[in-house]
């Protein structure tokens, strides 16, 4: 078997291709958890949207695939003939309300745009048929899981290089680093993105799995990434069902980013049915070891938010501050040495993270983690 997979691993192609390489890759997790953040599987029926009574609103979509929201008395079932423009609506709602819940200033409004997220996530997966509903606290459990990844790459006579992956993943998946329960993997095999980069720049092709530059929500089709001068420009976008419904269709985000003299200016923003959201942020190094970051942010419809900080890090010891205007601010600490290290993080709200992680050798990880909201995960994953 070994010798069949290291013959694969170097295939010579036909005419017109200069090479090609299969290059296999596998890992493994195993460990505790307990009350870690858990999106439960629900059934749900393509071509169907199922509501029920939901913590602040219940979703409706009109002819045009536009989501409004009306006050919840009862469960509602309805029957809705989905088109590719709501399911693409309704995509839109889950992102905006995530940078609702990004820009919150208090308590009270991260719990409010907390539970409305839960609520567009709910419908999403009813419009959709997806297994995902709202986020609830896990009990305690065991998760163990193993997955294989194979990349292909390739270029033609011309110059044009080329990439594609597929993955197969089976067991009970923690996300260590937000503190999530991810639930299982059905071991099926999953095609990830498509992508060609040339003297032109990069295309990458993977649908509904490309992050929006703006709010990292994972909305888009396909995007494009290139250099002008010292300028690195990305954009991407939602093909949806744009000529169906072309408010719906404004799901595209853009990322330009320039470093000259110890100094990074990175420009973000993204237009959605919801309207345009911007960021522009800015860093520059005083030194080897301190940096000053410095960024306003404005979500569509809301204020915009500015923000200062500054990190430094000395002898395997890094601290970093950042405080805004919103009144909202973030203390970040960490040690590392030998392959061993230690974060600790809080915010306004007294809620906190510590993490622990220690490289074992051989490609095998230990990793640990507690948080203010009684979340505590530790394992060791491996990678072969």
């Amino acid at each position: 078997m070994k010798k069949l997979l290291i013959a694969t691993t170097a295939l010579v192609a036909t005419a017109g291709m200069a090479s090609a390489d299969i290059t296999i890759s596998g890992h493994a997790a195993a460990g505790i958890f307990s009350g870690l953040d858990y999106t439960a599987p629900v059934a749900a029926v393509a071509g169907k949207m199922t509501t029920t009574a939901q913590s602040t609103a219940a979703v409706s979509i009109d002819a045009a695939g536009k989501i409004t929201a009306g006050a919840v008395t009862a469960a509602v079932v309805g029957t809705v003939a989905t088109t590719d423009a709501q399911k693409l609506a309704a995509r839109n709602a889950v992102a905006d309300a995530e940078s609702d819940l990004a820009a919150a200033s208090t308590a009270e409004d991260r719990a409010n745009e907390a539970a409305d997220l839960a609520d567009a996530q709910a419908n999403l997966a009813a419009i959709i048929g997806s297994d995902a509903v709202a986020s609830t606290a896990s009990g305690d459990g065991v998760y163990s899981n193993a997955g294989v990844d194979f990349t292909m790459t390739g270029a033609t006579d011309n110059g044009i290089s080329f990439s594609a992956t597929v993955n197969i993943d089976a067991g009970m998946e923690v996300d260590t680093g937000d503190f999530e329960l991810d639930g299982k993997d059905g071991g099926t095999a999953g095609l990830g993105a498509v992508t060609m980069t040339g003297t032109f720049g990069t295309l990458t092709f993977d649908e509904s799995g490309i992050d929006n530059l703006y709010s990292d929500a994972t909305t888009h089709d396909v995007s494009y990434a290139t250099t002008v001068g010292d300028v690195a420009l990305t954009i991407g976008h939602s093909v949806g069902a744009a000529a169906a419904d072309a408010d719906a269709s404004k799901a595209t985000s853009f990322s330009a980013g320039y470093t000259a003299s110890g100094m990074a200016f990175t420009l973000t923003g993204s237009e959605t049915a919801s309207g345009t959201s911007a960021s522009l942020a800015m860093s520059y190094a005083l030194n080897d070891t301190v940096t000053i970051t410095a960024d306003t942010d404005q979500v569509a419809g809301a204020e915009s938010v500015q923000t200062i900080g500054a990190a430094t890090t000395l002898n395997g010891v890094s601290v970093s501050v950042e405080s805004a205007n919103n009144s909202t601010w973030d203390v970040d600490l960490g040690y590392s040495a030998g392959g061993f290290a230690l974060t600790y993080g809080v915010d306004e709200t007294d809620a906190w993270t510590a993490t622990a992680t220690s490289a074992l050798g051989g490609g095998a990880t230990f990793a640990a983690g507690v948080s203010s909201d009684n979340e505590m995960y530790a394992g060791v994953s491996f990678a072969f």
